[in-house]
């Protein structure tokens, strides 16, 4: 029989003790075993209501995933000469991001002679801002780095930003088909595994030896 260590319900530390004395004393509290850090030494487990457990990791993720939303930033490209209908996709693209809290960062880069007419680039990258004014600000003026200009775009906060015109259409969500994965599959497993460690234990009767 493992030992492991005990976290109450209120947070407090229990300590060290057997598995079995551990599910004796979680289920005098009518609560759960749940083991929340297995690849500690000795594993840690917390004395809880196993589906209230389950809700408030799921809240977490949830919260986790805006967060990561929030401080992702996503790069389109653009050429000094572009064509509008390559124009308009990536300002579709664009609008995506802006409206999922993400930043967007204009790069255009100059090659071989179109170094000679940056005024061109700049054209285009100042066309594509205006565009996107109803969805994001930039931090500052285009500027020119090396062979290209670039720009970083903040989103508008949610009450001040324009609607996305595609939001609830097909486009949309394929072209944001990368940056939102369904962890569904893999959430199930993990929480159906989380008291693995227990679910076959058998408490002995008072008075049993082990």
């Amino acid at each position: 029989m493992r030992e492991v260590r005990v976290v109450g319900a209120n947070g407090t530390q229990i300590g060290v003790m057997q598995t079995r004395d551990a599910i004796v004393l979680a289920k005098k509290h009518g609560l759960d075993l749940v083991e929340i850090a297995a690849t500690a030494r000795p594993p840690v487990c917390k004395i809880c209501d196993f589906g209230k457990y389950k809700y408030d990791e799921s809240k977490k993720k949830k919260e986790n995933k805006k967060t990561a939303h929030v401080n992702k930033t996503k790069e389109i490209q653009l050429r000094p000469r572009c064509e509008q209908h390559d124009f308009d996709f990536k300002l579709a693209r664009a609008i995506d991001f802006l409206c999922q809290e993400m930043k967007v960062k204009v790069y255009l880069r100059f090659r071989g002679r179109e170094n000679a007419h940056k005024e061109l680039g700049f054209d285009a990258v100042q066309r594509f801002l205006d565009k996107l004014e109803p969805y994001g600000k930039a931090d500052t003026k285009p500027r020119l780095v090396g062979r290209g200009i670039n720009v970083l775009i903040q989103p508008l906060p949610k009450r001040d930003r324009a609607a996305n015109p595609r939001a609830n259409s097909d486009e949309e969500r394929a072209s944001l088909e990368d940056e939102s994965h369904d962890d569904n599959e893999t959430n199930t497993a993990s929480e159906n595994d989380l008291n693995n460690a227990f679910e076959k234990l058998e408490v002995p009767a008072e008075g049993e030896k082990s």
